[in-house]
């Protein structure tokens, strides 16, 4: 007959790994009576009492770990196919922010497909797909673990005490801070692959700049140093450690408005949740995107700015305050699909790791 402290401690266990029938289990003060133990009837519905309502997280972690673990390769997958799916939509968006010469977004892919054929629309793909596993890990480990700082809960037991608003935008806005900065380099070297407009090196043709990611993070290195592979790096900064504070806040609002309290969102809810706080970030993130991308290129056929105000001010004064919504239609389009299933990952391996 279990004690009352076991009996206590085992209905927490439940309630924190969400089993059904929560009601049913023994509180501190009550016990299985002598003959409800001899039913067989009895043990046969106590047992299905202690199961999981479905087949989920909870059966695959306790009971088949080799399938949890063979997961996670197609988690990895399915993000680096988003970004596959995304690129071509980024370097369109790049062009429009960097370059005068494109009328808008259908004028740009035109063009571009014309002169560069299809391959001209993943130039500079290949370092994202590097870090993506890096800039992840960074970006959700930071916010999850700044979250368990903050309000001491795990991320299971957030579901019954969920955080506040305050707490999810300052762990946002923390792992947005240090993923900028991880990110700059990769992210410099996608821009100026992008920008260049040559198609592959023929006979008699000049040759590109830059020969490939590797090549160019080299020439950058040569040519202005350590320093020089951070250029833009303040703006990135500036871009992604409000906007991460939003991001998160806009999917934790959106899960909470359709989803019981206390249990966790369905997979429905969390790719549109997912994917409306990604359309949300990039409406407030696309004005310094737009610097952060110009102060890249500065010096490469442009202007060198002096700093990054200089750049707001000439952007503003030679163009108009609209050059500073620049790709935001093209960035809301790429990022809706985007972040729903970078989401999905991060739950599902949140649940899966318990």
């Amino acid at each position: 007959m279990p004690s009352e402290d076991q009996a206590g401690h085992l209905r927490t266990c439940c309630l924190r790994h969400g089993l059904r029938d929560r009601e049913a289990f023994p509180r501190p003060g009550e016990a299985l009576g002598l003959d409800e133990q001899k039913d067989p009837r009895t043990q046969t519905q106590k047992r299905a009492q202690w199961e999981p309502a479905s087949p989920s997280w909870f059966s695959a972690l306790t009971l088949r770990p080799g399938r949890w673990l063979g997961g996670l390769p197609n988690l990895l997958a399915q993000r680096a196919l988003g970004l596959v799916l995304g690129h071509p939509f980024d370097t369109v968006k790049v062009r429009l922010q960097t370059q005068n010469t494109y009328r808008g977004i259908i004028d740009c892919t035109v063009k571009t497909y014309r002169h560069e054929s299809i391959l001209g629309f993943f130039k500079g793909m290949s370092f994202p797909i590097a870090s993506i596993a890096v800039v992840n890990s960074v970006l959700f480990g930071v916010y999850s673990n700044t979250l368990l700082v903050l309000t001491a809960t795990s991320h299971h037991e957030r579901r019954l005490q969920p955080p506040s608003y305050t707490h999810v935008f300052v762990a946002g806005c923390t792992g947005g801070f240090l993923q900028a900065y991880c990110l700059a380099p990769f992210d410099l070297i996608k821009v100026r692959l992008q920008n260049q407009t040559e198609p592959r090196a023929r006979q008699g043709g000049p040759p590109p700049r830059y020969r490939g990611p590797v090549h160019c993070a080299a020439s950058i290195f040569q040519e202005e140093g350590p320093r020089g592979l951070f250029r833009g790096a303040w703006a990135l900064t500036l871009r992604d450690t409000p906007t991460l504070g939003i991001y998160f806040v806009s999917y934790e609002w959106l899960c909470r408005q359709v989803t019981p309290d206390g249990q966790n969102p369905s997979s429905t809810t969390v790719l549109v949740a997912g994917g409306f706080a990604g359309i949300t970030s990039w409406v407030t993130a696309t004005p310094l995107d737009v610097i952060k991308s110009r102060m890249q290129m500065a010096g490469l056929g442009q202007r060198e700015y002096q700093g990054l105000l200089d750049c707001m001010v000439s952007s503003a004064r030679q163009e108009g305050l609209g050059v500073f919504f620049r790709g935001l239609t093209i960035n809301s389009a790429r990022a809706f699909p985007v972040n729903a299933v970078t989401f999905l990952s991060y739950e599902y391996l949140l649940h899966l790791w318990g």
